[in-house]
């Protein structure tokens, strides 16, 4: 069973294929195929390769999805003053699911 660890959105991923993972938003569309060129280590069975900083390997995924998450509420109070107020996030990712590593 091959395993890698990607970086992507400023994050880093441990991956292996067939597995779903949760990641920021990518500007694609669902169904569509890429790969993600910065692979930091890929691991299958007993050998482990890592990159300095990234390992010469390609990790092929596809876009499932975009959703949103459930939204975060942000409150802000100071006591004495009447000062209250309220402010919603709801962050933007892509589920994607990993085909190959290469």
């Amino acid at each position: 069973m091959k395993l890698a660890v990607i970086e992507t959105g400023g994050k880093q991923y441990f991956v292996s294929e067939g597995k779903r993972i949760q990641i920021e938003k990518l500007p694609r569309k669902a169904g569509e195929r890429f790969s993600f060129d910065k692979v930091l280590m890929v691991a299958d069975g007993d050998t482990v390769s890592v990159g300095k900083p990234y390992y010469s390997a390609k990790v092929t995924a596809e876009l499932i999805e975009q959703k949103r998450l459930p939204k975060v509420v942000i409150r802000k109070y100071h006591s004495k003053t009447r000062y209250r107020k309220v402010k919603g996030h709801r962050q933007p990712v892509s589920i994607v699911k990993i085909l190959e590593i290469k």
